[in-house]
């Protein structure tokens, strides 16, 4: 069981009663009357995130108000008691009534317990909720594990989480679960034809490399996942600023995120052949950097044509896609940290994903709503193709223009997904960039657990 749970035996726990403008006069009266005196004292209302703590009468902590949005609001935020770990003090708590959605509370709770104390020591939260007698606790568990394993790879430097170390952690979760690790490491890339993917990293000092893990009974339907592992992006010879380069060691998301689902699949059990591929690299500046409209290969032959050096992860994407199509999975994902455009459009909470297929992204929709892991649909609106076009080359990887990035993106690596029966892209932003409740600043688990519940409602 997650550490922000416990079972409570052995004392009475704290209830935490959840209250909302609407309701607070109803809640109020079942309190007692010093309860009630106090609350109004405190000018407590209930309103949405708004915290109280009531003492007993020997002075130690005898209940805890908390507000939530009433249920009638246009916004309700299932995700409001992951506050609550950064509010309580240490002790043991329960529900004493049911918030909007007990589960996600539940969840919730667990996320917002997270904190990042690689380099310096951050207080953890002592408080810890009893489960709910309604929830799945192992299924909660698995999620929040899994969130915690994106977010401590996104979190970390580029110093210390490069391709090798990238590489170090996919084999560490695949030795877990006792799938099968293999990796492709530099010029080796150009051997076994993947030049796309060394193009982008062959200006590192810290080679790249195809990361490649492989689990499940192979008579199970076969599910490629595919991860953007661009572990620092400095965008290469077209050179991102220096605000555009701050939080660039979150260019690996993608990878991170297809690593928090793989776990939540092996974990699960689910009845799928997995496959994880991850190219690893750094865009890095040097002499022997790629240019723009420079032309290279790429596995399945198409030649490309580099419009821009800073839309490297399509790139290496397109090799990584353009193998796991030769398989014929029947479900193929790709997750990366793609375009500023998708921010523009939806901002850094809602990432658009794409697909053809209408059964699938009704799908991903319903579980993005019921998960509370938002995403939204984009077209694939094939009029626009014909922008990729390139009068040296097969396609450019980057066409002039500042119209429909996040779409000419997609579009770009349809072009190496031919055999897939199905096909799921999303273009993640994978960083919170200001707290909210269970979403502190940083690393984000983004899109991994609204496909997560997608496959295990097909393959579980």
């Amino acid at each position: 069981m997650h550490p922000a749970f416990k079972n409570s035996t052995d004392a009475r726990p704290v209830p935490i009663t959840f209250a909302s403008k609407s309701t607070w006069d109803a809640v109020s009266a079942t309190l007692p009357a010093t309860a009630r005196r106090f609350a109004a004292a405190n000018t407590f209302t209930a309103k949405p995130g708004q915290y109280l703590a009531l003492p007993a009468d020997d002075g130690s902590l005898a209940h805890v108000l908390f507000g939530i949005e009433d249920s009638s609001s246009e916004w309700r935020d299932p995700f409001r008691p992951g506050q609550l770990p950064g509010l309580l003090p240490a002790g043991t708590y329960s529900f004493a009534n049911a918030p909007h959605d007990t589960r996600l509370a539940a969840l919730a709770f667990a996320l917002g317990s997270y904190r990042f104390n690689r380099y310096r020591k951050n207080d953890v939260p002592g408080a810890r909720l009893v489960p709910p007698g309604d929830v799945d606790m192992t299924e909660i568990t698995r999620m929040a594990e899994a969130a915690a394993l994106a977010r401590d790879l996104i979190n970390t430097p580029a110093n210390d989480m490069g391709p090798d170390e990238l590489a170090q952690a996919a084999q560490a979760l695949a030795g877990k679960f006792g799938a099968t690790y293999t990796c492709i490491v530099g010029d080796d890339l150009l051997k076994q034809n993947f030049p796309l993917i060394h193009a982008v990293g062959m200006a590192s000092t810290r080679a790249p490399r195809l990361i490649d893990i492989t689990w499940g009974d192979v008579s199970h339907p076969k599910v490629t996942l595919v991860g953007k592992g661009v572990c620092f992006d400095t965008g290469g010879l077209d050179l991102k600023p220096s605000s555009g380069m701050l939080i660039m060691k979150k260019d690996m998301g993608g990878a991170a995120n297809v690593l928090a689902l793989a776990q939540m699949i092996m974990d699960a059990k689910l009845k799928v052949r997995l496959r994880v591929l991850i190219p690893a690299v750094e865009n890095s500046v040097a002499g022997n950097a790629f240019r723009p409209l420079d032309i290279f290969p790429s596995r399945k032959g198409v030649n490309v044509e580099i419009g821009n050096t800073d839309a490297e992860g399509r790139l290496v994407l397109a090799d990584a896609l353009a193998l796991a199509d030769e398989e014929k999975p029947d479900l193929l994902i790709d997750l990366g940290t793609l375009t500023g455009a998708a921010r523009v459009a939806l901002g850094p909470d809602l990432p658009p994903f794409y697909t053809n297929d209408e059964t699938l992204a009704a799908d991903v929709a319903r579980h993005a709503r019921t998960e509370n892991d938002p995403l939204w649909r984009m077209p694939l609106w094939m009029p626009y193709d014909s922008w990729l076009d390139s009068k040296t080359a097969n396609l450019n990887n980057a066409p002039g223009g500042a119209f429909a990035g996040s779409i000419t993106c997609a579009l770009f690596l349809k072009r190496f997904v031919d055999s897939a029966k199905s096909w799921l892209h999303v273009d993640i932003y994978g960083w919170t960039p200001s707290a909210k409740p269970a979403r502190p600043e940083g690393g984000e688990c983004q899109a991994a657990r609204a496909i997560y519940k997608l496959l295990s409602e097909r393959y579980g």
